[in-house]
Formats: structure tokens, sequence, C-alpha cells
């Protein structure tokens, strides 16, 4: 296993998800290496609730990051679960067309790749 699909496993670990007891790790590593972990983090208001991914894409980007080469995303469903539709918006957007690597407890992997997840994705071009 790649030190990423750990820290994604480890990330995991941390989720907060009372309600639905869906727990997702993310971990997204930069093109310089370093490695920035998240996991869903639930409320009670269930729209106020947080994705993996979407955190620790946040915490890439609030300590200066801007350049990714791919992220891990771990859950416990049997069948590989990629990003939501909100996330893969804002990883197009913020990482354009890196690898995402999908992981479960079952031991199943599969890499795809964001174009493949969001053809035809609305970004910056689309607003000349």
């Amino acid at each position: 296993m790649s030190t990423l699909m750990d820290a994604a496993f480890a990330a995991r670990e941390n989720a907060h998800a009372p309600f639905s007891n869906f727990k997702v790790g993310a971990a997204l590593e930069t093109t310089d290496g370093r490695i920035f972990t998240g996991c869903n983090v639930e409320n009670a208001s269930y729209g106020l609730t947080v994705c993996a991914e979407r955190v620790a894409l946040w915490k890439a980007i609030s300590e200066g990051a801007r350049e990714f080469k791919r992220i891990a995303v771990v859950t416990g469903a049997h069948s590989l679960t990629p990003p939501c539709g909100a996330c893969r918006q804002l990883l197009w957007e913020f990482c354009g067309a890196i690898d995402v690597e999908m992981g479960n407890l079952d031991g199943a992997r599969e890499t795809i790749n964001m174009k493949e997840l969001l053809p035809r994705a609305f970004d910056t071009q689309n607003l000349v």
C-alpha cells in the first residue's frame, strides 16, 4: 500500500460520522511530496457536513499549497466510492487532471483520473 493510501486510511479513523456511520478519509499529495489529510465531519444540520476530500483540500490551500499530484479516498463501503459532485468540482478547479486513488477496507483499489470523473468540467475557461 502507498504512503498516500496509508494516510487516507489513518485520516478515516478521525471521521465524525455519528448520523450516517459512513466514515471517509482522504489524503492529498502536492507535487513536492507533502501530504494533507482530511476526514468527513457530519453535523446535525446535515447541509453543513463537510466531505473528507474538501477538508484535505482546504488544509492544503490554507498552508499555501497550490500544485497537486493525486488524492486518495478511503471508505468502508464494499464498492469503491469516488468523490461526490461538489468535491469533484473543487478538485478539478484546484487540482486539475490529478489521479484519484480509491480504496476500501476490503482491500479493493482503483485509480481514475479527474478527467474521467468530471468530463467537460466547468472551470475558469468558461468565464471568458
